[in-house]
């Protein structure tokens, strides 16, 4: 068949301003994962998502300029919000897997966390320095491959909590809260972590997270379902000693009492995911639910922080 392999590409060109409301809005129309990469040299953020060859043909036309007209509007509605949202260009792109692939080997490089995680994508010959963990993870439909500040910050968080924790010989115990690609949850079995919980609404992202789980490894190790936190019981008895929630602002702020049920008192949140123009309400939320802030770091528009509970 002529269209096997072929991906059907809908970005919009957009600054790191306005990234994560592109995101939602493409999120929202499209029910698709959503990627991004920044361009090094002109700093354009291309907000993504892709649909197969089979996916796009089941589409009738009048509904696929209903969700151009759909994203258009969405992109002017952000801009009146008072967002930078650059260019703001609509493309509809066919695209070979072919192409597609040697697109992502331009853009996706290995990425050290530390001196105790090397992620690469499965084509690059880096090498890990001696005792450094390796997590072979290639860019695809899902999103989460360690590029990002916000998933940056997770992964060094996750190195720093085992060094200052008294604990870490015996492993520490983790939930990733909308997991991804699994980057995170697979990072935490590879330093040690255990047991490791991860879910993810999107049952894309659950399959993918697997799979990457496999590829390094670490299935047996890590466990990945789907869930949804918006639906999680208000009380929990299993909690943990590390939760991440790479999550927007909204999500953490309606759900800070479930996500908080499942952290142990002396536990630490890892939160990240967050345009630093919002970071305040989010930090406001959980220093009114008892805890401090005691990490923080601000890159481009995001700002990420790691909580405890006040002693």
């Amino acid at each position: 068949m002529k269209t096997r392999g072929t991906l059907w590409k809908v970005s919009v060109g957009t600054t790191t301003e306005a990234e994560e409301a592109v995101t939602e809005l493409l999120n929202a129309i499209f029910a698709q994962p959503v990627s991004s990469y920044t361009d090094v040299e002109t700093r354009e953020v291309t907000v993504a998502t892709y649909l197969t060859a089979e996916a796009f043909k089941k589409r009738r036309r009048a509904a696929a300029v209903q969700d151009a007209t759909a994203l258009r509007e969405g992109v002017r509605r952000i801009k009146a919000c008072g967002l930078n949202v650059g260019a703001g260009k609509v493309l509809l792109k066919r695209i070979r897997h072919k192409d597609w692939a040697e697109a992502w080997k331009r853009h996706f490089k290995p990425i050290e966390i530390g001196s105790a995680l090397l992620i690469k994508p499965s084509w690059a010959k880096r090498r890990p320095k001696k005792g450094q963990a390796v997590i072979v993870l290639d860019p695809g439909l899902s999103f989460g491959t360690g590029q990002h500040p916000t998933t940056g910050f997770c992964l060094k968080q996750l190195e720093r909590n085992l060094r200052r924790s008294q604990t870490a010989a015996t492993g520490l115990s983790l939930l990733d809260v909308g997991t991804g690609s699994g980057i995170l949850a697979i990072a935490a079995a590879k330093l040690g972590y255990a047991p490791v919980d991860a879910f993810d609404f999107d049952p894309e992202a659950v399959r993918v997270a697997r799979e990457n789980a496999e590829k390094n490894g670490v299935s047996r190790r890590v466990r990945i379902t789907r869930a949804d936190v918006t639906k999680l019981a208000v009380h929990s008895q299993k909690q943990y000693d590390v939760i991440c929630a790479n999550l927007i602002s909204t999500l953490l702020v309606a759900e800070h009492e479930r996500i908080l049920a499942r952290l142990k008192r002396n536990g630490v949140l890892i939160i990240a995911g967050i345009l630093k123009t919002e970071f305040g309400e989010v930090e406001q939320t959980y220093e009114s639910a008892g805890l401090k802030l005691i990490a923080a770091r601000t890159e481009k528009e995001w700002r990420s922080g790691a909580f405890m509970h006040r002693r």
